[in-house]
């Protein structure tokens, strides 16, 4: 079959700044046109262009394709629709006037691609599915290799037990969840017990931790009753943070404290450490397909929040009679790797009939009105939200001044003097307290809507309530944030903690899921100052008041799901900061991002 002719050649557009790092200055024709305008960056550029040399492809579409392909992953997505790029480009005005290819020519040049074709090895490049999302070739194995993994699993749903053990398993339920408020929990558990592998999702403060452990709590009788040998359960999460909190909510859930007795001992995990590390490779791990999982049971919490890659690393190490457990919220932030695993399988298997979705949908953290707020932002109800908020009352309040400096500095000071004299006096409880009564989230980390820019505010306020500036990095009462794990002093990625005075000095007291851990702040080099922080960073925590800095419009951060999963941070009160248009770009926005797993599960017979 002939291939359509090539385009017609591209000028490259003049380069305003010469010593722009973002240009590409040897880039030429259509890679250099998308590079000037904005939508490809030098790493997109520079990888395009070297695989089409070692591929000896010389049209410039399908190098095109290659940078957008690699552009996609960049921005979380695990392919790119080659049909539809460009309408969703075109919001961006930067954009107008680009030589884009004609859509249904391109696909034919992309599969007719060398690049396209195996090469050595029998590995191709690109990869098409559905003859419009292209893929690198190494995700597509991975979103094939997840999709297969699963399938797999769902053959081997364990069988519903009959007569005397039907018997048991119901009183078994109706001890754990004994009340109509746990209807949806018992539902739930019921489903998880009848299955291999199950998707439990629901929002903050629906009760998964709690459904959790009374269904591990009934695995464990189950295999006691038939005098089997103990379980093995396996707690993870992608976050050492998250994993602590994992930790700690199974062992207080709200269960009978006999049922309670049987989980004593359980340890929760990053994914990183469950699966092992390996010193010479941080994609691989020492357990996969060869080498797998010893657990009868395991679950991982904040699902949302893991990658494909490592969800792909995961199911390649489960063993097929294993009890995997997938808890998270979808429509929560997802992970900041390419994949939207989660949602994914939630919209892939809820469409098959050989697979129950557990969802739970009745919070139990917040009020009724933060709960209409969050239901209003999730199902993109711009006008409710904006209804919620400008009514105000004790648990919601719109800021929505020119300058919001002012409020803000009644709402956070008082916060931030109580961590500064807590600290001084050597207070610990008090200062930790502290650090969970109120948050201050925003979406950047620069600019003057970002992180670091209110930590400086903050400060500064702090000085001018003393009298006594502050003019080093430590000071009593400085709120922490832990930005890496560390094994060796007991501390992870997303704890928190402050710095107090005591006898022997200036020391950071870091929370854990036990006693807070006392450390010589010379001794704890990554962590940064928390007056604000990340709504990313947020994710999976909670506090008491929630204040929320949105950014412009513009911003490329602003998103439905940046924003629910902010205001979903709060049990008792949400503060938002921004105009109305600021609030009706975050809720018309979503977050999409392109995969076909989803495609690829309902599709599968």
């Amino acid at each position: 079959m002939s291939q359509p002719d090539p385009a017609p050649a591209c000028t490259p557009p003049a380069v305003d700044d010469p010593f722009d790092h973002r240009v590409v200055l040897g880039a030429e024709g259509l890679l250099a046109a998308f590079n000037v305008a904005g939508v490809l960056e030098a790493a997109d550029v520079h990888v395009a262009s070297r695989l089409a040399l070692m591929g000896e492809e010389t049209d410039p579409d399908v190098a095109l394709a290659v940078a957008l392909a690699v552009r996609a992953v960049r921005g979380g997505s695990v392919c790119v629709d080659l049909t539809t790029v460009r309408s969703e480009l075109a919001l961006d005005p930067d954009t107008a006037g680009l030589p884009w290819p004609d859509a249904s020519s391109w696909v034919a040049r992309v599969a007719g691609s060398a690049l396209s074709r195996p090469g050595a090895g029998g590995v191709c490049v690109l990869r098409l599915l559905k003859d419009r999302l292209l893929y690198l070739d190494r995700y597509w194995r991975e979103e094939a290799q997840v999709c297969d993994d699963l399938l797999a699993r769902t053959v081997a749903l364990g069988s519903a037990p009959g007569g005397a053990a039907t018997a048991v398993l119901e009183a078994g339920l109706a001890r754990v969840f004994a009340t109509d408020e746990h209807d949806e929990q018992r539902e739930a558990a019921r489903i998880a017990l009848r299955q291999r592998t199950t998707v439990l999702t629901g929002g903050p403060g629906t009760g998964k931790t709690t459904t959790v452990a009374g269904l591990l709590a009934l695995l464990v009788e189950q295999a006691e009753g038939q005098g089997r040998p103990a379980l093995r359960i396996a707690l993870a999460a992608p976050t050492g943070k998250a994993a602590a909190r994992l930790q700690q909510a199974v062992l207080e859930s709200q269960i009978p404290d006999a049922d309670k007795a049987r989980l004593d001992g359980l340890l929760a995990v990053t994914l990183h450490r469950l699966l092992g590390s390996r010193p010479d490779s941080s994609v691989r791990f020492r357990h996969h397909r060869e080498n797998r999982l010893p657990h009868d049971v395991i679950v991982v919490d904040e699902t949302s929040m893991v990658s494909l890659s490592m969800m792909a690393r995961l199911l390649e190490a489960v063993r097929p009679e294993t009890r995997l457990i997938l808890v998270g919220d979808p429509d929560q932030l997802t992970s900041v790797e390419a994949g939207a695993v989660l949602a994914d399988l939630v919209e892939g298997l809820g469409a098959r009939d050989d697979v129950a979705i557990a969802t739970l949908t009745t919070s139990h953290r917040y009020g009724e009105s933060i709960r209409e707020l969050a239901q209003a932002v999730r199902v993109g109800d711009a006008d409710l939200a904006l209804e919620l908020l400008r009514a105000g009352g004790d648990h919601l309040e719109l800021v929505d001044d020119a300058d919001p400096a002012p409020r803000l500095h009644e709402v956070l000071l008082p916060r931030a003097l109580t961590l500064v004299r807590a600290g001084e006096s050597g207070d610990v409880a008090v200062a930790l307290a502290a650090l969970e009564e109120q948050r201050l989230l925003c979406a950047h980390r620069e600019g003057p809507h970002g992180v670091h820019h209110w930590n400086r505010v903050v400060e500064r306020w702090i000085g001018e309530q003393t009298g006594e500036g502050i003019w080093s990095a430590w000071y009593p009462g400085r709120p922490l944030l832990v930005t890496a794990n560390d094994y060796g002093l007991g501390v992870h990625n997303g704890d928190v903690g402050v710095a107090v005075r005591t006898h022997e000095g200036l020391r950071a007291y870091v929370a854990t899921t036990g006693e807070p851990v006392p450390l010589a702040t010379s001794r704890l080099g990554q962590a940064e100052t928390m007056h604000a922080m990340t709504i990313h960073k947020s994710q999976g925590s909670q506090a008491s008041d929630v204040v929320v800095v949105l950014p412009p419009p513009e911003s490329r951060l602003l998103t439905r799901e940046l924003f629910y999963t902010a205001i979903t941070r709060a049990r008792e009160r949400v503060v938002v900061v921004g105009s109305e248009a600021d609030i009706r770009a975050a809720i018309g926005r979503r977050a999409v991002r392109a995969t076909g797993l989803r495609h690829r599960l309902a599709a599968a017979t």
